[in-house]
């Protein structure tokens, strides 16, 4: 039986792991010939926002379960040889993942669209531009 033949991720948590691990899955399932969306919304969109105080937005993501910060973090996935989150973030845009960015989670996080990285094309829209964009034969799992 065949897999989905799309991978759709809400990506909510704000928690650095699983923002970069929603990012793995992403560009893994547009490396094997699969559409991809990531749809960011609450405390996730921290991710996308540009940079701040010469910081990209996702170091202000929650740490590590271990405590660690989000820039220590990935420093120690690359030096382990895992790819880390700008690289990670270039290849989903290079292999075509849609990245959307929910409107209502960009008010309640007080954040406005001009704030979020221009080298990142997005698509706004709400929930039920997700569910249109998502598959019937495909995955929609929650992060």
């Amino acid at each position: 039986m065949p897999g989905p033949d799309k991978l759709s991720l809400v990506v909510f948590s704000g928690g650095f792991e699983r923002v970069h691990y929603a990012l793995v899955m992403a560009s893994a399932a547009a490396a094997s010939n699969r559409k991809a969306t990531l749809f960011f919304t609450g405390p996730a969109l921290r991710a996308l926002v540009a940079e701040d105080d010469g910081a990209p937005g996702w170091h202000r993501l929650a740490p590590a379960e271990d405590g660690t910060s989000p820039a220590l973090k990935d420093a120690a996935f690359r030096e382990l040889g895992v790819a880390g989150f700008e690289e990670l973030l270039e290849a989903c845009v290079a292999l075509g993942v849609t990245v959307m960015v929910c409107e209502m989670g960009l008010r309640a996080q007080g954040l406005e669209a001009a704030r979020l990285r221009p080298d990142v094309p997005v698509q706004s829209g709400g929930v039920v531009t997700l569910l249109n964009d998502a598959s019937d034969r495909g995955g929609l799992t929650f992060i």
